[in-house]
């Protein structure tokens, strides 16, 4: 099927879902309609792209047969699926199929998976590892979770939007991967903070402290991606704190349900909530040096 075949819609146009539909449109697909809470922003977006600029989100679903969601919570992720409701994305659902990309408890993506059935809809999540550039570019590193005729379906949409694809298992499962990614990812962007933080404190040279981590047991790929930020207070947001806390959280719920003590896990989310209590939580997660630095405002 050619992408120009494919009418897809777009809730929640973010800096994530406005660049994914941007370029989903760029590669050739119909993006027939958009949603978000800000109206406005649905509506600029709209108007660039010749799409909807939905008032409802039953509009996205009549306009639509592949309906891409990226929303900021568990809550906003009922309301858009919610039942019975005078607005749903369920209503008039039958043979429409939802790729569900933001970072959720995995059991909600369970819950969505079984109202899109009892609607005669599909539900697949397509969990992001990637951020802002990856969305526009289309490279981004995608795991899936569901049904695998869903995936199947789903697979030009996804190709697409990706340049790592992969199916991960039954709905619930791709969440709690990507769980424990930004888990680990914060805790090794907080542990980054605080070596270059007491490197700052101890006098030395910042490029080459980082120059030795890079070629030793100290690397990741955070040292990559936030080192120099850190450094030059350079947090302009890409994954902001807020949703590192919260995302941390949704590892340490499913720790607690497994039975297993997660220090650093909590130790991470702590420093992310301090940074959210002084005002910083939209601070891209690099922000976290605010803390450990000595001088800066957030430091103790």
């Amino acid at each position: 099927m050619e992408n120009s075949a494919y009418k897809i819609g777009v809730v929640g146009v973010g800096r994530m879902g406005a660049n994914i539909a941007r370029h989903l449109n760029d590669d050739g697909f119909d993006v027939t309609a958009v949603y978000d809470v800000m109206s406005e922003r649905a509506r600029e977006l709209a108007t660039e792209l010749g799409a909807v600029a939905a008032e409802k989100l039953a509009q996205v679903t009549a306009n639509a047969d592949y309906i891409i969601t990226v929303v900021t919570d568990d809550a906003a992720m009922r309301q858009v699926f919610a039942e019975d409701a005078e607005d749903s994305l369920l209503i008039g659902a039958c043979c429409k199929l939802f790729i569900n990309c933001a970072t959720i408890s995995p059991h909600v993506h369970v819950e969505v998976e079984r109202l899109a059935e009892k609607h005669d809809a599909e539900s697949l999540e397509g969990c992001m590892a990637s951020s802002i550039t990856q969305a526009r570019e289309g490279t981004l590193y995608l795991m899936c979770g569901g049904k695998k005729e869903t995936f199947d379906r789903a697979r030009a949409i996804l190709d697409s939007m990706s340049i790592s694809l992969r199916y991960i298992g039954s709905a619930g499962q791709a969440a709690q991967v990507k769980a424990l990614v930004n888990m680990v990812m914060n805790i090794n962007t907080a542990g980054l903070a605080e070596g270059l933080g007491l490197g700052a404190a101890l006098g030395l040279n910042l490029e080459m402290l980082q120059a030795v981590f890079a070629q030793t047991g100290a690397n990741s790929r955070v040292l990559e991606t936030d080192g120099e930020d850190m450094q030059l207070r350079d947090h302009e947001c890409y994954f902001s704190a807020a949703h590192a806390s919260k995302d941390s959280g949704i590892a340490l719920d499913l720790a607690d349900a497994a039975g297993i003590a997660l220090p650093l896990a909590q130790a991470t989310k702590a420093q992310y909530d301090k940074m959210i209590e002084l005002g910083l939580g939209e601070l891209d997660k690099s922000g976290v040096a605010e803390l450990t630095f000595p001088g800066r405002g957030g430091h103790s």
